[in-house]
């Protein structure tokens, strides 16, 4: 079968993918290993079952039992429910529960947003730091003209621009932000874009 005619010397065109193409599946965010809390708990569990085996290895040797377990009893025996060191040590246990309980249903990582999967890989994850994304959204915003510096505040759901303009009008000046940021969000290749806030204002006067 013979190939279409192409111009002398020049390459069959090839046309780049979209750069807004909607990746398949669900680019969900990166579960943190939480490696310091679980170290920390395992030690914890680790010594306390260590003393509580050698409590019981000493009783059963009809040795008596380690002096803080028995304080504790009589402590626990004596004090009733509504004593200020029980609430106390109830309230501690408590809020530890929690803090376990929210670190193990959260995905942390809240600096690290998910970028969109590839069509070709969809198994294949990326993400991007999001300082990182602040300074790329910055540097693309002092490249408008009449703007003098730039604040941004990157977030999972929202980016907040703040631009200092010593020249131009603010209606312009923050139509060109917002059209070059925008473009700039996308480019970035997130799986969820941040909603973009803009603020122009001027330079403080100096007395």
């Amino acid at each position: 079968m013979t190939e279409p005619a192409t111009e002398s010397g020049a390459e069959p065109a090839i046309e780049p993918a979209p750069a807004n193409e909607s990746a398949p599946g669900k680019a969900s965010r990166f579960w943190s290993k939480r490696r310091i809390p679980a170290g920390l708990v395992a030690a914890l569990l680790t010594a306390g079952a260590g003393l509580f085996l050698y409590d019981v290895a000493a009783v059963r040797a009809e040795r008596p039992g380690v002096a803080w377990r028995r304080t504790l009893a009589d402590e626990l025996d004596r004090r009733p429910l509504d004593d200020t060191w029980v609430l106390v040590g109830a309230s501690v246990a408590v809020t530890l529960g929690l803090c376990l309980i929210v670190l193990a249903v959260t995905p942390g990582l809240r600096g690290l947003l998910p970028m969109r999967r590839s069509a070709a890989d969809p198994a294949l994850r990326a993400g991007l730091d999001r300082d990182a994304a602040a300074l790329v959204l910055r540097d693309r915003a002092m490249e408008v003209s009449g703007v003098q510096s730039v604040r941004v505040r990157m977030r999972r759901s929202w980016v907040g621009v703040r631009a200092v303009s010593h020249f131009r009008e603010f209606d312009e000046v923050r139509s060109d932000l917002e059209a070059v940021l925008d473009a700039g969000v996308r480019e970035l290749g997130l799986a969820h874009p941040p909603a973009l806030s803009v603020q122009v204002r001027r330079p403080p006067e100096r007395g």
